[in-house]
């Protein structure tokens, strides 16, 4: 049980922060950007290539040279996130939200095919993987690389909360949500507030793709469309538009993918999280820590 528990953990940790950038967005400009997923793969591909470059390195060298390069690979997908919405979405802002809709589609096709033009179609191999020494906690054996990599994700999660929440940032984060026509008028550059919204979200899928390719070993250009749409799941489980209502909707998925695995198979496993989905939306389609919205005509 306590390694069921873990393991969602460990995997919920990735949703979440994928999913944290879906809900930023869609609370800033209510855009549910499905090129987002493809920004973890952006991340797993950049992190790849740095890694490869630096060429081989001692076991005791693998998780600081990972954590820094997860730090980079960060940076480089909170540009590609800003490059999005400047290119794909700024002039759409006023268009009608299924306008807005078909081109995020479209922008996840152009970075998948994208990275399949200029890396190759094959899967790949990580140059890193998360080994080490196995130990036992609560009786659940994990590593210490699982465990550094897991208090990352909390720091970034914390972090996040914490700039949105506390900071001069965030408040004009909030403001924009609220209501940007005003917002404007009080002196915030809402073009810039949104542009630093998509940076962070698109860094946090960053971090979570590094994360994931050393976990599993492997990477491909179409691994962010699966880890997108379980991303939106996990968003809408906790409440869309809402930090940590997201967050425990990534851990949270990523229990019920643990024990639905353990009771069902590992065939059924996606079946029960996107059931979860539809359960969600039938019984509280606002999600455990969402608020009901009225809109405003």
């Amino acid at each position: 049980m306590s390694q069921l528990v873990w393991n969602g953990l460990f995997v919920g940790s990735f949703y979440a922060l994928v999913a944290l950038g879906y809900s930023m967005v869609y609370g800033i400009i209510k855009l549910l950007n499905f090129a987002h997923g493809d920004l973890y793969m952006l991340g797993a591909f950049v992190g790849f290539a740095v890694l490869g470059a630096a060429g081989g390195v001692s076991a005791a060298m693998a998780l600081p040279l990972l954590l820094l390069v997860l730090m980079l690979t960060m940076g480089v997908t909170g540009l590609a996130g800003v490059a999005l919405e400047r290119v794909a979405y700024r002039r759409l802002r006023g268009a009608p939200r299924l306008s807005l809709l078909i081109t995020a589609v479209g922008a996840s096709f152009a970075l998948e095919y994208g990275m399949r033009a200029a890396a190759g179609a094959d899967p790949r191999v990580y140059p890193v993987r998360l080994g080490g020494t196995t130990l036992e906690v609560l009786g659940a054996r994990v590593t210490l690389q699982q465990l550094t990599l897991v208090a990352v994700a909390v720091l970034l999660m914390i972090g996040l909360n914490l700039l949105v929440t506390r900071s001069r940032e965030g408040r004009a984060m909030r403001a924009v949500a609220l209501d940007p026509k005003a917002a404007a008028l009080m002196g915030i550059d809402v073009d810039a507030i949104i542009s630093r919204t998509f940076f962070l979200g698109s860094a946090l899928a960053g971090a979570a793709g590094v994360m994931a390719g050393a976990h599993y070993g492997k990477i491909d250009f179409m691994m962010g469309f699966l880890i997108g749409l379980k991303a939106f799941t996990a968003a809408v489980i906790g409440g869309i538009g809402n930090i940590p209502g997201t967050m425990l909707g990534g851990l949270l998925l990523g229990l019920l993918e643990s024990f639905g695995t353990f009771w069902l198979g590992g065939e059924w496993r996606d079946v029960f999280a996107f059931g979860v989905l539809i359960l969600f939306l039938t019984v509280r389609p606002t999600g455990l820590l969402g608020e009901r919205v009225t809109e405003r005509v």
